[in-house]
């Protein structure tokens, strides 16, 4: 979207990612499509089901930023950033569940929520709104899934180091804290590290995704440093 001030994933990257799978000795599907697009999705988990034989584990990941003063967003903004945070959220959800439910086994669903969806990002109400969306649907998706022994959780990251902050996004929340410096430090850790690697939450997707956590469901994972308790 427009207003999205980052460069977004490539087919490039999704090839690396693919590369990095194999290198494994595992196998991988990749599809391009837009969160979006239910059908799109649908397809492509079907498709994915199909070849690999199984679905166990659901990770909505896709997400957008925009840094805005309250009165810049536009509506187009707004339905764009919540369109694809809590639309293209639930539609990945809607995409395999089913599957999940069908092959018996139970599984998790890790629903990508932030650090905005505990406290709030200053200067960006649409994405902090979606955040909050994800938190309350995680737990509601939590409650009538629970019967087929699939767990349902959010996790709920601050600052990581990431694409997020390549183009001008940088210099955009610049310009937005300093329409009111006083909310520059709302999101300040409690501990040294101020951002994380995108390897750091993966260890928790990972976690949610396994065994280890297999009684922990409608809960909201922080990894953030503390930074939400700020």
């Amino acid at each position: 979207p427009p207003c999205v001030p980052y460069d977004p994933a490539t087919p490039e990257d999704l090839e690396e990612t693919a590369r990095l799978v194999e290198k494994t000795g595992q196998q991988i599907l990749t599809t391009v499509a837009d969160t979006r697009d239910l059908a799109a999705l649908r397809a492509a988990v079907d498709a994915g089901v199909a070849e690999l034989g199984r679905l166990d584990i659901i990770v909505a990941n896709a997400g957008v930023a925009a840094p805005q003063i309250w009165n810049e967003i536009t509506p187009t903004d707004f339905r764009d950033v919540l369109d694809i945070n809590v639309t293209g959220t639930w539609n990945s959800v809607m995409a395999g569940a089913q599957h999940i439910i069908d092959g018996g086994r139970g599984g998790s669903v890790i629903l990508i929520s932030s650090a905005a969806g505990v406290k709030l990002q200053p200067f960006m109400i649409h994405y902090t709104a979606s955040k909050h969306a994800v938190t309350g649907m995680a737990r509601a998706f939590a409650a009538e899934l629970g019967k087929h022994d699939i767990r349902v959780n959010s996790v709920h990251p601050g600052p990581v180091n990431s694409a997020m902050g390549s183009g001008t996004m940088i210099e955009s929340i610049a310009r937005t804290m300093e329409s009111n410096p006083q909310l520059a430090h709302m999101m300040t850790p409690f501990l040294t590290t101020w951002m994380a690697e995108p390897e750091d939450i993966a260890d928790t997707v990972s976690w949610l995704a396994g065994d280890e956590s297999k009684l922990i469901t409608a809960s909201a994972i922080s990894v953030d440093q503390g930074s939400t308790h700020y």
